[in-house]
């Protein structure tokens, strides 16, 4: 028998089905063997999510609340929870045994909606008038010994569409703040009055500021002082404002901090405008008014100049100066648009602006070894001018007298990340003692019977490089969290209500939120989209949008044209208005009716020349999926066949 009979016979068939059985039962059996062969590596965990889900300490239960019954006519929600559910097995798999998934349909009327309400996940109509859908998770602790109201459980209440990218980022932030449920450390080293002080102009105390408030609803914030010497290791996070004129005993315990891994948030500025007391004697410029970090910043691999300020032609806000003046832009405050901040980090997502006044620019020292990632950056239209032309500026008009643009982006805020070595290599710094002559002969029988000063180890306790990875948040900045710049405050029944404008409170709590979570959510960057753009037909649509702009920019140039040369006409020799409708005047408005409806005319045709174009492609790509491809395929086919036929003529010779 033949092999090719033995296949097709009973045997042959019962041994491949077997095989078959024995292949699959093989494969199901190793359920975290994968091939990820995307381009973005799409289907997979990155090492920092592995670790999170690989060592926590207790078992947490994940409960995914979709209304697939509800969504059989919503194709793109569907196919967007089957790419959700197939993320949250994936890290189900890797957690090994440490998460469950529970997939809850939540039916109206049902207790699986009871549920869903309780865990704070709403339903959310997807058309006017239609049914509501449930698409949220949470992260439940399965204690055992506690019961199940008192379990400790975080909730997304809707999975958005936009966060696919962030997806993986998300669901591990829930699962750590499930795993650690206490609020961490903030201690915040400051100058300014960010907490609340004295105004001594008004002798009265004033608010904290509104970026205050925020942290404290979620972190617990403890005030440091300027002038000590260890930072306590309970800190989790270290956050520097306006670090200006410390000691070296001071600048040691932030090492320190960042050495054994502490996470730390800093923010500098060349000119803090916040220190600037105004009144209608004038302005009060007090010293001190830039702040820096003397060798840490060189220990971190960064370059920073506390007396350049950045200036930006394309993003300068307009600001009023004065009462009733009229808004002019002011190149020393930048609106930072999507343009500025960085669209694939996570501190940055879905933020529409920051505002930001007299910021400087960070920079990656030459030589450096850790890794620098820009987070808010400059227009090419901007420069860094020297800090005192921007102390007190009341016509900012006069600084396009110095502005000459560097055709260069400059960083604003940056990640700094890697193993850093410590700033003071000879350990802690000792305070030369003070020497004084005695002044009677009783003080110096005294200073002979004291007893002799204990020498102290400077290298006791030290440590020298960071023992893995840390993370570092840098911004050159600290009018970024004043009030004026990004929050209206008011006061309801004694409440302040803030009334934000602009997304510098988003921007400070991301950055926490980030850095809370540890070297390993850190380390998960965003994932790629699974819904790829076709890049021709975007280019096409660009490519009919530059058209259909030139056809409007040249309307609206006629347009005002055509106003100006009928005002022109419609008035007398006395130069008031006619009053009638001149034929001239006639004339030239049935003109430039004729113009528009041209003109209105080419832009459909664009418009309908791109809709042709697209139409066209898509016939093109349909024609050569379903007859190109089986005819190559087909023709494959058959010149194997030929050649196999040759060869055995040429055996059968």
């Amino acid at each position: 028998m033949t092999k090719y009979k033995f296949l097709f016979s009973g045997s042959g068939l019962l041994v491949i089905a077997v095989s078959l059985l024995i292949s699959v039962g093989f494969i199901s059996s190793l359920p975290s063997l994968r091939i990820d062969l995307t381009e973005d590596e799409l289907f997979s965990l990155a090492d920092g999510t592995r670790n999170i889900v690989e060592n926590l300490e207790e078992p947490i239960e994940l409960i995914f609340f979709y209304s697939e019954s509800a969504t059989e006519e919503q194709p793109q929600i569907r196919g967007y929870g089957t790419r959700v559910q197939e993320l949250l097995r994936e890290i189900v798999i890797a957690s090994d045994g440490n998460l469950e998934l529970t997939v809850v349909d939540p039916e109206p009327f049902s207790e699986e909606e009871d549920l869903a309400t309780q865990y704070g996940v709403q339903a959310v109509p997807v058309t006017q008038g239609g049914q509501g859908i449930y698409f949220g998770l949470v992260a439940v602790e399965l204690d055992p010994e506690k019961e199940p109201a008192l379990r400790v459980s975080e909730t997304m209440p809707l999975i958005r569409p936009d966060q696919e990218e962030f997806l993986e980022y998300e669901f591990m932030k829930l699962v750590t703040r499930v795993a650690e449920p206490e609020l961490q450390v903030i201690g915040l080293i400051t100058t300014l009055d960010i907490d609340g002080g004295f105004d001594p102009m008004s002798g009265q105390a004033t608010q904290q500021w509104m970026i205050t408030d925020y942290i404290r609803q979620l972190y617990e914030l403890r005030r440091i002082e300027t002038a000590t010497t260890e930072i306590d290791e309970d800190i989790d996070i270290l956050m520097l404002v306006h670090p200006e004129g410390l000691s070296q005993e001071t600048l040691y315990a932030i090492d320190q901090h960042v050495m054994r891994g502490g996470k730390t948030i800093v923010f500098l500025d060349p000119t803090a405008d916040s220190l600037v007391t105004r009144s209608d004697e004038g302005s009060l410029i007090p010293a001190g008014m830039s702040s820096d970090l003397p060798g840490l910043l060189e220990a971190w691999g960064v370059d920073y100049a506390s007396n350049k300020v950045l200036t930006d032609n394309t993003l300068a806000l307009r600001v009023q100066m004065g009462q009733g003046s009229r808004p002019v832009a002011h190149i020393g405050m930048i609106g930072a648009n999507r343009t500025a901040l960085a669209g694939d980090d996570i501190i940055t997502r879905r933020l529409e602006n920051i505002n930001l006044s007299s910021a400087g620019a960070l920079a990656q020292a030459e030589g450096a070894r850790t890794r620098f990632e820009p987070l808010i950056q400059s227009s090419s239209d901007s420069m860094l001018m020297d800090a005192a032309v921007l102390e007190d500026v009341l016509d900012p008009s006069v600084l396009f007298d110095e502005f000459v643009s560097a055709n260069e982006r400059y960083t604003i805020a940056a990640r700094v990340s890697g193993v850093i070595d410590s700033a003071f290599p000879e350990g802690r710094p000792v305070p030369p003692a003070v020497a004084t002559a005695p002044d009677t002969d009783a003080e110096q029988e005294d200073t002979d019977a004291a007893a002799p000063v204990e020498e102290v180890d400077p290298m006791a306790g030290h440590l020298a490089r960071t023992e893995g990875e840390t993370n570092i948040l840098l911004f050159a900045d600290t009018d970024v969290l004043s009030d004026r710049l990004w929050v209206q405050v008011g006061q309801f029944l004694g409440q302040r209500i803030p009334q934000p404008f602009a997304n510098n409170g988003d921007f400070v709590i991301n950055a926490l939120d980030n850095l809370s979570g540890g070297a390993d959510l850190v380390s998960i960057r965003s994932r790629g989209r699974y819904s790829r753009p076709f890049n021709l037909v975007v280019q096409m649509q660009r490519d009919a949008d530059d058209r259909l702009r030139i056809e409007e920019s040249a309307l609206l140039d006629r347009l005002a044209e055509t106003e100006a040369q009928l005002a022109e006409l419609n008035m007398g020799e006395d130069g008031q208005p006619l009053g009638q409708l001149t034929p001239e005047i006639q004339s030239e408005i049935d003109r430039f009716n004729e113009e528009l409806l041209e003109t209105r005319r080419s832009l459909r045709d664009v418009q309908y020349q791109l809709t042709a174009d697209i139409e066209k492609l898509g016939s093109n790509l349909k024609w050569f999926n379903t007859l190109a491809m089986p005819m190559l395929l087909t023709l494959i086919a058959l010149l194997v066949n030929f050649l196999r036929a040759q060869r055995r003529r040429e055996v059968g010779r």
